[in-house]
């Protein structure tokens, strides 16, 4: 998008509440959630936005300001910059600019504002025309703002943006190329602001990191590594950032158009005062002598296009990409293929028990996590229910009279769900296809969520529910596949790629399976090969690192943390 292009007139209004701007952390519905003050004061300093420079002729930008939690302290610095450099604050309508689309918002920023203009001696006239030029009430992503900016900061808001109006969605879509597949509407935020800094503007956020390797971010990670340049990345996932605690994995990263800089990554522990003020010494000097709890290391490459940004060590990434080199993804031979159980919108009506007074033949047999059990599939006599012919459409429910009659009884529950609104004639569908052809194939079963890579061999009995990922291959001996995918070396490609949750808990998901690269079945020799299938069908886990290490050709890996759940 080009920040300077004229403001497009909409066919439809913006409504209040269409997202809620600023200080808002994901998972949170409702409310402010604010950034602590010392993590507000480290991305000010990361910016640049100190007091020692001359402030008064940068000009600063916040897309979302909420309560002003970074515009007050921000001001705070450039009444000081003002007062050190003899300039007159009543001159400065240009110096900032920020944004919420929430009227209440704004109000309550432009009374903090007016409040900190006030303590600096300023009259009223002054004080309401500066406040009404620097606080605007508005849509930042559809603004028409004709400038650029020197500053960047803040805390965009985190919304899916399929939870928006179609029409709105339509037209973010149109003017941000970083809002791709099921991206969030912060990558959109990031994309504007970075287009609005100027030649040596930085941008400075606090952010979920979840795009940086997420396959949504791609677009986005393209982009920075075209124009931009990363100066520095702060992981947060084990800091408490926020005054309240919140579902979120979060960075701060400083962005800016200088490529001249080595990306610095950090790293907090807990986020306090000690710390960033520890992480800014190391960030001045590596050597600097501080507390445990803040750690800084220096990337002389950084990543290219859309990769993803594997950040944990540079030895890491060293190990990481000569695996990447040596070995081919689990899916290049074209008869692998990674896959997610299918997810029905409402599992308490289309998952039933196995003896349902419904047509057995629209019965599948279904395999969920809760089943599995030190490594071994429990049968507990379920099944979900195929709406489905094997050519694609929905059945005919004319023919099935039991089924028709079942679904009825529940029809209020299935017509909620949005794929049965978008689908008016096939209402009573699942989400996702049911595939009875899968039922009978050996499958290696992965948790989509878990400490580690916990790997279970399911010989052909059942279908997988989405909170599950399988494997399925023609070319494995699965028992096999089945070890190397157990082993460290396997999780250690997921846990190079996959976002971190609270409490060293992984997200499994299929672009990061795809991810793990493993030899081929033909480079292994058969007398190998059965020690790996024993030690997986043992549950051998020190015996099946130590022969994935001899398989990739590897004497050890770098150390990585990680909750051990196999089992």
């Amino acid at each position: 998008m080009n920040p300077m292009q004229a403001h497009l007139q909409l066919p439809f209004a913006v409504p209040k509440g269409a997202y809620d701007y600023g200080e808002r952390s994901s998972g949170e519905t409702h409310g402010v959630v604010l950034t602590k003050p010392q993590i507000v004061d480290l991305i000010l300093d990361l910016a640049g936005y100190v007091e020692d420079r001359d402030l008064g002729s940068l000009s600063l930008l916040e897309p979302s300001v909420g309560h002003g939690a970074f515009l007050v302290p921000a001001l705070k610095r450039l009444l000081a910059s003002c007062e050190r450099h003899g300039r007159d604050p009543r001159t400065l309508t240009g110096a900032v600019l920020a944004f919420d689309i929430d009227p209440e918002h704004v109000e309550l920023s432009r009374q903090a504002v007016e409040r900190e203009l006030d303590s600096a001696g300023l009259g009223a006239t002054d004080r309401k025309r500066l406040c009404q030029a620097w606080v605007q009430e508005g849509d930042f992503l559809l603004a028409p703002i004709h400038r650029r900016f020197d500053v960047v900061v803040g805390n965009p808001p985190y919304v899916r943006i399929e939870q928006l109006a179609p029409e709105l969605q339509a037209e973010y879509r149109h003017r941000y190329v970083s809002l791709f597949d099921r991206a969030d509407l912060y990558v959109a935020f990031i994309e504007r602001s970075l287009d609005l800094l100027g030649p040596k503007g930085v941008l400075s956020f606090i952010c979920a990191d979840r795009w940086t390797l997420n396959r949504y971010g791609a677009p986005l990670r393209e982009m920075i590594a075209r124009d931009f340049h990363v100066h520095t990345y702060v992981d947060l996932h084990t800091a408490s950032p926020f005054e309240s605690e919140v579902i979120a994995y979060p960075s701060i990263f400083a962005i800016g158009r200088d490529h001249s800089h080595k990306v610095q990554v950090g790293k907090l522990a807990t986020g306090s005062i000690d710390e960033c003020a520890d992480l800014l010494k190391l960030l001045e000097s590596p050597r600097a002598k501080v507390r445990p709890g803040a750690s800084v290391s220096t990337y002389e490459k950084w990543f290219e296009a859309a990769e993803p940004w594997v950040l944990s060590s540079p030895e890491h990434l060293e190990v990481l990409r000569d695996l990447e080199r040596r070995f081919e993804p689990l899916e290049a031979d074209g008869k692998t293929q990674v896959r997610i159980g299918v997810a029905t919108g409402a599992d308490k009506v289309f998952i039933v028990p196995g003896d349902a007074d419904i047509e057995s033949d629209r019965l599948v047999p279904l395999v969920m996590r809760e089943d599995i059990e030190n490594g071994k599939v429990r049968d507990a006599h379920r099944c979900v229910i195929n709406a489905f012919t094997d050519d694609g459409p929905v059945v005919d429910l004319a023919k099935y009279p039991k089924l028709a009659r079942y679904l009825d009884t529940h029809a209020a529950d299935i017509k909620k769900r949005h794929v049965a609104q978008k689908n008016p004639l096939g209402w009573f569908r699942t989400i996702d296809r049911v595939y009875p052809h899968l039922v009978p194939l050996p499958k290696l079963l992965i948790p989509d969520i878990a400490g580690s890579n916990e790997v279970v061999l399911e010989k052909g009995r059942f279908h997988p529910h989405h909170n599950l990922y399988f494997v399925t291959s023609e070319t494995w001996d699965m028992k096999v596949l089945g070890g190397l995918l157990s082993s460290k070396v396997a999780l250690f490609f997921v846990w190079s790629y996959a976002v971190k949750m609270r409490g060293g808990y992984l997200r499994f998901q299929a672009q990061y399976l795809r991810r793990i690269r493993v030899p081929k079945p033909s480079s292994i020799p058969a007398g190998f090969a059965r020690h790996i299938a024993d030690a997986f069908e043992a549950r051998d886990f020190g015996a099946l690192d130590a022969l994935a290490l001899r398989a990739y050709s590897l004497v050890a890996l770098p150390d990585f943390d990680f909750v051990d759940t196999r089992r």
